[in-house]
């Protein structure tokens, strides 16, 4: 993979990343304002509308950068047949007219052509990531195993590999829970200094009421309390990344999860595994825990 195509896939994974955090920002917003305070309220939705708009500008121009090395030799053709053509016309518009039409017709064309690159990219990165992790798990005799990717997608991976039965919802509750009562250990992780975000305990309450009150993409912290919650290692398998085991203090043999960066439209996404099905054998089943 080149640098192109790393730089590109940064700027995927940020734009994904800021996606979230801007909802979970809206969604703060819209719950400090009390209903029957209309004025306010309308106030916030502006607000909201405003900081959704510029997100969407900024992501596409420089989603257009990547494009741009591609355009400037499809510029200079396009330019030159332009000039060609119009030396055989009757009278034409002016010189300045004439730039301007070819300026806009550019650009139709450059946002035309856009989104069939981005997707033919993600297609290809897609594909590579997926071929990489299936190498990775083909030496553990494992295979990947898709769950749905509608925000439960880590704590579905988890429950599809443990052998009692327990609800997403349990999962939920129970990894909340434990993130609450250990809040000093998880706080540090959860402000991020670096980018000027200093969260308060409130802040990370709040944030553990989500993980129980919504469908909230889950991350280390999650898998962390959840590796203590079950008493197991967890182990995440990634493409481009050494496997992270969360819980290695456990003797238990640890639960695998595979974290795709490109799997779906919406970034990144958890999947479970199974054991490689040998011909002649009947069905498969994930690895159990207890």
């Amino acid at each position: 993979m080149d640098d192109t195509e790393s730089e590109f896939q940064l700027v995927i994974r940020r734009h994904h990343r800021e996606k979230r955090e801007l909802q979970a920002q809206i969604q703060a917003l819209k719950s400090s304002v009390p209903k029957t305070d209309r004025s306010r309220r309308k106030r916030v939705l502006a607000d909201i509308a405003r900081l959704q708009a510029e997100m969407e500008q900024r992501h596409q121009q420089e989603l257009e950068k990547f494009q741009k090395n591609a355009n400037t030799s499809v510029d200079s053709v396009t330019a030159d047949l332009t000039k060609m053509n119009l030396e055989n016309l009757p009278p034409r518009p002016s010189k300045a007219q004439k730039r301007r039409e070819r300026k806009a017709n550019l650009e139709r064309q450059r946002q035309e052509t856009l989104p069939d690159a981005q997707a033919e990219q993600l297609a290809s990165y897609r594909r590579e990531e997926e071929e990489k992790v299936a190498a990775i798990l083909g030496a553990k005799n494992l295979e990947m195993k898709v769950v749905p990717a509608d925000g439960h997608c880590m704590y579905r991976a988890i429950q599809d590999q443990l052998i009692f039965s327990v609800t997403v919802e349990s999962l939920r509750y129970r990894t909340a829970c434990y993130m609450k009562k250990h809040i000093d250990d998880f706080l540090p992780f959860f402000t991020e200094p670096e980018a000027g975000n200093f969260y308060t305990r409130e802040d990370f309450l709040r944030y553990c009421d989500d993980i129980v009150g919504k469908a909230s993409w889950g991350g280390q912290l999650e898998l962390r309390a959840m590796s203590h919650v079950l008493q197991t290692p967890i182990e995440v398998i990634q493409a481009n990344s050494p496997a992270i085991v969360i819980g290695e203090e456990y003797n238990q043999k640890p639960l695998t999860l595979v974290y795709l960066h490109h799997a779906c439209d919406f970034g990144e996404h958890y999947n479970s595994v199974k054991p490689i099905e040998t011909p002649g054998v009947v069905g498969g089943t994930a690895p159990r825990l207890f």
